[in-house]
């Protein structure tokens, strides 16, 4: 059993600041960190370094931040033969963060934005599960749902960031996750303020499972026949970034691995709270050993 991951990979910049600047404002922050970032590449590095046995399709340029963008998939053993060089920048993601942890980032997608459905891995045996986001061309992610859902693998789909929900998408997508600010887009006008009723709502336009995490209040996910509440597992935040990234791979992780979901949700929860302790993305990502102790409290 193994996971696809078809998403973006990025540098990530990351300033250390007093404040999140206003619109119009400047603030001056610390030593810039340059370090391997994109939701796609996140995903898959947190998924493999829980132990899932991860390849990645994607986009890079063959330019000066390249080497930077892949150097977290390469670490972690993760399958880069589906990934495509592309004549376009490497993506950048411009990451702000405040003391607490809170960020507000600016991504330039580069080659990410310039991946075609034509580049989709055309022979999908060998995997079982498949990882999207909402950093690649929606035709791209939209497609390579279509094309595993029809192939019979289970589809997850990470609906970051926020945009119009695309029903063909949710046609084929078997496991939804969003955060709030993602739930309220989809669920706009539907099912009114209550959060497991808008949650509920979405199982009706396709997905057999929806997920919304909800941070320091840990996560809610429903299914036709169940509701898992989640508590946050504590921690002092020093950087927020890749948080949600963690839980989505852990998450898939798990679920390659044969675990019942309600593992998976715990183990994702735990994963993403301790990124939460550590500076970056992919370099604060918790191995499967310290998920595990975590979790057994060794």
């Amino acid at each position: 059993m193994s996971l696809l991951v078809v998403g973006s990979v990025n540098a990530d910049l990351t300033v250390q600041a007093p404040r999140i600047p206003a619109p119009g404002e400047t603030v001056l922050g610390g030593d810039v960190r340059v370090s391997p970032g994109g939701k796609g590449a996140n995903q898959a590095v947190a998924a493999a370094l829980a132990g899932a046995p991860v390849t990645f399709c994607g986009a890079a340029g063959h330019d000066a931040f390249r080497e930077i963008a892949l150097r977290g998939l390469t670490r972690a053993g993760v399958d880069l033969a589906r990934l495509h060089t592309l004549d376009a920048p490497t993506g950048l993601a411009l990451i702000t963060v405040a003391p607490g942890g809170e960020n507000a980032i600016t991504v330039a997608s580069g080659a990410n934005a310039h991946l075609t459905p034509a580049q989709l891995p055309g022979d999908l045996g060998g995997f079982t599960h498949l990882l999207l986001q909402g950093e690649l061309p929606p035709e791209v992610t939209r497609e390579a749902a279509r094309r595993a859902h029809a192939a019979g693998l289970t589809v997850l789909h990470n609906a970051a960031p926020a945009r119009t929900p695309d029903p063909a998408l949710l046609a084929h997508t078997h496991h939804l996750i969003v955060n709030e600010h993602e739930l309220a887009a989809f669920a706009a006008g539907r099912a009114g303020p209550d959060r497991e009723a808008q949650v509920r709502a979405l199982l009706g336009r396709g997905p057999g499972a929806v997920t919304v995490t909800l941070g320091a209040r840990g996560s809610l996910t429903a299914t036709p026949d169940a509701t898992f509440r989640l508590p946050a597992f504590p921690v002092t935040p020093l950087d927020t970034t890749g948080a949600g990234d963690t839980f989505c791979g852990v998450l898939a992780a798990g679920l390659v691995a044969g675990q019942p979901l309600a593992d998976a949700l715990h183990a994702a929860g735990v994963a993403g709270a301790l990124a939460c302790t550590r500076p970056g993305a992919q370099d604060a990502m918790p191995t499967r050993a310290e998920i595990r102790a975590a979790l057994t409290g060794g």
